[in-house]
Formats: C-alpha cells, structure tokens, sequence
C-alpha cells in the first residue's frame, strides 16, 4: 500500500520543515517496502524558494488530481504572506475533506487556522510565536510548550526539528513501533520525544515560580551570540544589578551567569548533534565564542568534547 503525502510550500518556507519528515517517511517507506509518494506542492507549481535560498521544485495543487492520505503544510518566514493567500486557503479547505491527516510543522500552524482548519482543536506551534498565534487565533486551544499534538485528523508540531518527531509519529501509526524505531535510528535521533514534551527543557526547569523570570529566559535564549552581562540583564529587568542577581537567584536557584552558560550549552549541544556547522560557527553563534571555551564546557557538562559527541552521534 503506497500512502502519499504532500508537503505545501510557499516562498519563504523553512527547508528543514519539508526536508526532515520527507527524509524520515522516504527512509521508512524503503525499509518497509510500502514507499510514501511524497509530492511538493505550492500555489503555483514550480521552484519555490526557502529562506535559505534553497529552491524546491513543486507541482501546482490544480495538477494533482490523487487524493493525499496527509497533508503537511510547512512554516518558515513567509507564514504571514502565505496566510493571505485565498488559492492555498480554498486548497486546504478543500483537501480538508477528502484527506486523513492534515499536519503542520512550526508556523505553519498559523496557515491552516488561518484557513479555519483549527477552530476549537488543540495544537502547538514554535513557542516564539505563541503569543502572536494566541492573539490572533483565540478559538483555538493553543499548547506552546508541546513537541507535537494529535487532535482527530489534525496533527500539528513545534519548530523545525519537531516536524521529525511529527513524522516518526505518523509512521508509527502507518508502520508500527518497530519500524519508527528503526527510522529513528537510520536517522541518528537518538531520543524520539514524546509530544508532550517540553520544547525547551532548560528554560521550564530554569523557569522557577515568577512569570518575570521565565520571560527573560526566553529573551536570553534568542539572544545567546550577545554579551549577557549581569548589568545588561538587570536593565532588561528594569532592576538594579545588585537586586536583580539576589532575586534571579532565589527564584530561579542558580546565578544569572551559570544559567547563561546552560541555555548556551543547551542549544550549542543540540546543534552539535544535529546540524553540520563547524564548531568554530557553533561556538560563535551560541556565545562562547572561543571553541575551547565551548569545548571545556561540554567536558563538565557530558565528559566528552564537542568533537567525541558529533562523532558519537555519527556512528
């Protein structure tokens, strides 16, 4: 039994979204020997454009007179634009029907509840646009802090890497256990996460009991390439640094610096295992700058440098 599946993109999509769940359903499908007919699909047709400048080639939906077992529409930078599109709108309302599942990865939530897809269901999206999907979608039971939801037809998942978990979730169901292990492993994801886990571990065991404190990790964490200084975070608190270290500490039970270098460590252990980016880019990008630095930071924290634990995950 051949299931296809079809991936919605619109310019400025994010490539990893469309990327990882085709790998994982093409993988599975060869291994079983039941191949997913993946199909990418845009308003269109033709190459579309990620926002890392990646062109994918597609097929206008008008040309595809199949019906999909499911539909994975993506998210990337130009959610907001593809929300505005009445064709993909009338598209998915239309596929809605005749399809079983109707996914999204990341803000592609944001196009199908757009499309009035999601009203009244339990979903989740990128924790950074939580606020901005709650304020305009407020029929909507939004979950910010799920890796992915399952609601009757309707599957939805957190940011980029999440759309993994999403598909290994689908093959289960499609496959079986065995065989979503068996991907899971082919892949090298070392952890098929459970959908109710938290999308960053850090920042809800960091989080403590004031709301105050649990925001200003969340600013740290898409700031970590910056200079976070005790005088720099105290500012963002509006508080005196002397006040601010007292009270960050007896909230959140460690000091401002030591949960820096956690958030730092916890993003920069991520992309080490699951990105290709030289260590210097990643020591870098996370903060620390200095690849020994990174390095000496991964020995307290794992036993092992960055380089073991890429290697390891290689294997």
């Amino acid at each position: 039994m051949t299931r296809s599946i079809g991936f919605v993109l619109y310019p400025d999509f994010q490539l990893l979204d469309a990327a990882g769940p085709a790998a994982a359903f093409e993988i599975a499908g060869r291994m079983a020997g039941q191949e997913y007919d993946l199909k990418m699909l845009s308003r269109h047709g033709g190459l579309v454009t990620s926002s890392s400048k990646v062109a994918v080639q597609t097929m206008a939906p008008d040309l595809v007179e199949d019906d999909f077992d499911t539909l994975i529409t993506v998210g990337g930078e130009g959610h907001d634009r593809a929300m505005d599109c009445p064709a993909l709108r009338v598209f998915l309302q239309h596929r809605m029907k005749r399809t079983r599942r109707m996914c999204s990865v990341c803000t592609g939530a944001f196009v199908l509840a757009s499309s009035g897809l999601l009203h009244g269901r339990r979903v989740t999206t990128h924790w950074q646009h939580a606020q901005k999907f709650s304020r305009l979608f407020p029929d909507v039971k939004l979950e910010p802090d799920a890796i992915f939801i399952h609601d009757g037809p309707v599957w939805t998942s957190a940011g980029i890497s999440a759309g993994i978990d999403l598909a290994l979730a689908l093959i289960t169901h499609d496959l079986g256990e065995d065989m979503a292990r068996r991907t899971a492993r082919q892949m090298v994801v070392f952890h098929r996460r459970p959908g109710g886990q938290s999308q960053f571990s850090a920042l809800l065991e960091m989080g403590g009991g004031e709301d105050r404190f649990t925001a200003l990790l969340g600013w740290i964490r898409t700031r970590l390439a910056q200079r976070l200084t005790v005088d720099v975070l105290a500012k963002q608190m509006a508080m005196s640094p002397r006040n601010f270290s007292r009270a960050f500490r007896a909230s959140v039970g460690t000091s401002p610096a030591k949960a820096v270098e956690r958030l730092r460590l916890e993003t920069a252990h991520e992309r080490v295992l699951h990105s290709t980016l030289p260590l210097e880019t990643i020591a870098v990008t996370t903060g620390f700058h200095d690849p020994e630095r990174m390095r000496r930071a991964f020995l307290r924290a794992f036993g092992l440098p960055p380089q073991a634990v890429r290697r390891n995950a290689a294997r």
